[in-house]
């Protein structure tokens, strides 16, 4: 009884803190996409410069703790280069930037996934190689890479929890605030749970059904 109570009591800030949640992941995987087509196209390209930076890049995100990141953006670089930048705005960037090194691999696997044939052939058409890699090799690799995405959309999704770290008052933060009202953890961490666990297991299923239409559909 006493789990309903508190629950029907904090029903709306709970609400309220997992919409925080999923506007930082929406908008940071969106800006993480953005990011990995950019480094992937890098990674691809016969430049030996354009591939440094990216592998540089890939190896800094993927060989450092988030919370360094996490760190490292909201202190260290307003401190280092004098400015100051909203909480939401630096939670955004961290999360793009981490997120988008993986998105970087995601959509290199998606691209050398597709038939070499179906760039030559959009190149013997006259299609220059931005042209083919657009209209053609990108959006099959996107069609593909859909489930992977979807399953990175849930990696980012539980990562913002430490984004409690620097006070943004999504899920986990709001249920910190709570638990040193009522001192009540075991509950309220247990209902903090649940939400993540209901909203990662319905886009996995969301990830299965595509993967299973993707994989019959050829």
């Amino acid at each position: 009884m006493k789990f309903f109570d508190l629950l029907v009591k904090h029903f709306s800030t709970f609400t309220s803190a997992m919409l925080v949640t999923i506007e930082v992941t929406i908008m940071s995987l969106i800006l993480a996409t953005i990011l990995g087509v950019v480094f992937c196209m890098f990674k691809l390209s016969k430049s030996r410069i354009l591939q440094t930076l990216a592998n540089f890049y890939i190896s800094i995100i993927r060989g450092t703790p988030l919370i360094v990141q996490i760190f490292f953006i909201y202190f260290g670089l307003p401190m280092a280069l004098g400015f100051r930048w909203s909480l939401m705005t630096a939670c955004v960037v961290i999360m793009s930037l981490n997120a988008g090194a993986y998105m970087t691999e995601l959509i290199r696997g998606g691209i050398e996934a597709i038939d070499k044939g179906q760039m030559e052939a959009a190149r013997s058409l006259g299609l220059s190689y931005a042209q083919a890699m657009r209209k053609i090799v990108l959006p099959q690799a996107f069609r593909t890479m859909l489930p992977s995405i979807i399953n990175q959309f849930i990696v980012t999704l539980k990562d913002t929890s430490l984004l409690s770290i620097i006070s943004l008052r999504e899920l986990t933060q709001n249920t910190k605030i709570i638990v040193a009202n009522n001192m009540e953890a075991f509950i309220m961490y247990g209902t903090v749970g649940l939400y993540y666990w209901l909203i990662v297991s319905i886009l996995s299923e969301i990830a299965k059904m595509i993967e299973r239409r993707t994989t019959y559909g050829k």
